[in-house]
């Protein structure tokens, strides 16, 4: 009965921080980190008996990423209008991951001695953005600057874990290639169509009273099966969001109008809700857990503070010089480059015979909770006009016009990606 006490106070306090995040600019990560962390030190002084829990930490992460962006994908309108912000979202998520790891890579070979392909794998989790904590940290931002974190948090994501994959699976010797990659992406694709058309189907047929958890369910269990066979998972997840939260945009097509789509409509309004519901139970527990299993000197660990400070400035720096580019404001955007979830489960996942001894779980949290505070102090500087509605992102004619075709005419000239860990 005591742990039901503790578990239920425990997320109506995460839940208090998430009504207070949006008065206070704290984002509710930091909140949760230390609620984690003070939980961690009463239960030590007054002997209190906890179980390891260290291994429940990669199922919550996996769960929770999975709900974050298929929520995020849910949000998400998509039509004409939207392509250029797509197009300049994507060009953002991917240009400073691919330099700040490659930099940061660089910096380990130097200084460890070691072969750049583990540099690499070691440093391509620092680079990716946290939807997990970008999401829901720009709810009070006006629509486009919330609509291109949510793009861009989304697309860090599933780029960085593509590229991540790639590296380490090509670092151990597995013999695989851009070609294969290429095939897998082409497998994705089509196993992303068919089982979109088939929940979609199911969500409007199922009549039964308990009908959006299978439907969950269902979207974990291929994102797992997919996982096993090294498929780019992630871009499924954010495909079925996609769909289903468009049909409006995707009427004129015959066999979307068989699925009845004035009725999925109030469907996936009410699965919406639900997966809004889940996504803050997984990431409160997700973060309370972290929190807890942070131990003090981690936090405090001198021998890679300068290492975290180093890594952050190289981050905010390839970012500036990318928004720069397109013309788009630096504030808040700049700041809002937090890592989270994502760089804890691609640590995680890094095999031994690949990790190098200067990116341990002191420069990861070190570098976790900077961003955050970062993103947070850009946050509550940021002054939003309630009185303007014009849009702090520049008219898109006075951002450069991105050629997807030259872009991906380039892209078939480098060796990178691969699917989700």
């Amino acid at each position: 009965m005591t742990a039901i006490i503790i578990f239920c106070t425990l997320l109506l306090v995460a839940y208090l921080f998430e009504l207070t995040s949006s008065k206070t600019k704290i984002p509710a990560v930091i909140l949760l980190l230390l609620l984690g962390w003070g939980l961690r030190q009463g239960t030590g002084s007054l002997g209190v008996y906890i179980p390891n829990l260290a291994p429940v930490l990669p199922v919550l992460g996996t769960a929770g990423l999975i709900l974050i962006v298929l929520e995020g994908s849910l949000e998400l309108e998509l039509n004409k209008s939207k392509f250029k912000l797509i197009g300049r979202s994507f060009m953002v998520a991917l240009l400073p991951l691919f330099a700040s790891a490659f930099l940061l890579a660089y910096f380990f070979s130097l200084y460890e001695k070691a072969p750049f392909m583990n540099c690499l794998a070691n440093a391509i989790p620092l680079c990716i953005i946290s939807s997990s904590i970008a999401i829901p940290s720009v709810r009070n931002l006006i629509a486009p600057q919330k609509e291109f974190v949510i793009y861009e948090s989304s697309l860090s994501d599933i780029i960085g874990v593509l590229f991540f994959n790639f590296v380490t699976l090509s670092a151990v010797g597995s013999g695989y290639t851009f070609g294969t990659f290429s095939l897998h992406l082409l497998v994705i694709f089509i196993v992303s169509f068919a089982a979109t058309v088939v929940l979609s189907f199911l969500l409007s047929k199922i009549d039964h009273h308990i009908k959006f958890v299978p439907i969950i369910l269902l979207v974990i269990l291929i994102y797992a099966v997919s996982k096993i066979y090294h498929l780019p998972a992630l871009i499924f997840i954010m495909l079925f969001g996609l769909f289903i939260g468009n049909l409006d945009e995707l009427k004129r097509f015959k066999w979307i109008r068989k699925l009845k789509p004035d009725i999925l409509d109030k469907e996936v309004h009410k699965f919406k809700e639900i997966t809004t519901e889940a996504v803050f139970i997984i990431r409160a527990l997700f973060f309370i857990l972290f929190g807890y299993l942070i131990e003090t000197s981690e936090i405090l660990n001198p021998h890679t503070i300068l290492w975290s400070v180093l890594i952050v400035a190289v981050i905010v720096g390839c970012r500036a010089l990318l928004l720069k580019l397109f013309k788009i404001p630096f504030k808040p955007l700049l700041f809002v480059s937090p890592r989270g979830l994502i760089t804890i489960l691609l640590f995680l996942s890094i095999e031994p015979s690949q990790q190098i001894l200067l990116v341990n779980k002191s420069l990861i949290i070190q570098v976790i909770i900077l961003t955050t505070v970062l993103m947070m102090f850009g946050l509550m500087s940021n002054k939003e006009d309630k009185n303007n509605s014009e849009p702090d992102l520049p008219p898109m004619a006075a951002i450069p016009a991105i050629d997807m075709e030259d872009v991906a005419a380039s892209y078939d000239k480098n060796d990178f990606g691969k699917s989700p860990t």
